[in-house]
């Protein structure tokens, strides 16, 4: 069976975007329009709404959503089946992470899992940590690599990889807006400090935490998606910024800022991957589960 249309499908209602959904499925733009064309006509429904600008799912295309999912994954539960005989696991997994994640942990994580599981195909998307849990709760990714929340979703299984503490960040050249003396942080000190911040997510959580405990409203310069390009704003001189100290040292910038000696200091980040609790009875999701260690 071909389940490149269903593949292509859930691609395109993913991202709603023709482009970056033809680069996951590595083809062209004009063959994923043709085979949603092609879906739509066996199925006698509109499954997209599209202009130039626009792509939107209808009404049974959500409805269809659901179908190619579930279709999906009971075609690798009888793939494992079927092939059972021979020991060996097949199939893909898709895993969400941010970019720093995939160079700091995926090496360590996977290449174990390939060697004992060749068969299994592995999608690595990359983007921000923020939308990591949404994206596995949606059922738009098998797993994330995320920080652990205060209070975690009952849905999700989570398996901590490693702890990093988040650290205030500032250009190496001096600034008059850097306050001189961050160990002792004062109203007077911090008011006006153009600060670069998560648009959401964990680390933005405790930064608005510290600030309301000083009694200070942040003066935000820039509110970016993912920490690596919160260093990349910071050491051009555009303010201070809050990032785990894990990106900061796989950063290629890390030379052009300087941490911060604030007090008190910001909670750490833990950081693990994370899985609906009813995808651990896919045996491909429990193969690459069991192999990861919690630390």
């Amino acid at each position: 069976m071909d389940m490149r249309p269903l593949k292509q499908f859930l691609a395109l209602a993913d991202t709603l975007h023709f482009g970056r959904a033809s680069e996951l499925c590595h083809v062209s733009p004009s063959t994923l329009s043709r085979t949603i064309r092609q879906l739509e006509e066996s199925l006698d429904a509109p499954l997209f709404v599209r202009d130039n600008r626009h792509v939107a799912l209808t009404r049974q295309g959500r409805q269809f959503h659901e179908y190619a999912r579930e279709a999906l994954a009971q075609w690798e539960r009888l793939q494992h089946d079927l092939s059972s005989a021979s020991g060996e696991l097949a199939g893909e997994i898709s895993i969400y992470c941010s970019v720093t994640a995939s160079y700091s942990f995926l090496y360590d994580l996977l290449s174990d899992f390939r060697l004992r599981h060749p068969r299994i195909e592995l999608k690595l998307h990359t983007g921000d940590p923020a939308e990591a849990m949404n994206r596995v709760l949606a059922g738009e990714e098998d797993m994330a690599i995320t920080p652990r929340p205060r209070s975690a979703p009952g849905a999700l299984a989570f398996k901590s990889l490693t702890r990093s503490p988040l650290v205030f960040i500032a250009p190496v050249e001096q600034a008059n807006w850097v306050p001189a003396t961050p160990e002792s942080p004062s109203v007077e000190q911090w008011q006006g400090v153009p600060m670069i911040l998560s648009e959401a997510g964990l680390s933005r959580d405790y930064a608005n935490t510290w600030f309301r405990a000083l009694g200070v409203s942040p003066t935000i310069y820039a509110q970016v998606a993912g920490h690596e390009a919160i260093v990349s704003m910071v050491g051009l001189g555009f303010g201070i910024g809050v990032v785990p100290k894990i990106v900061l040292d796989n950063s290629p910038l890390a030379e052009r800022v300087r941490v911060l000696p604030v007090k008190p200091e910001l909670p750490y980040y833990d950081v693990g991957l994370c899985v609906l609790n009813r995808q651990l009875k896919s045996p491909l999701i429990q193969a690459l589960w069991e192999t990861v260690t919690e630390r």
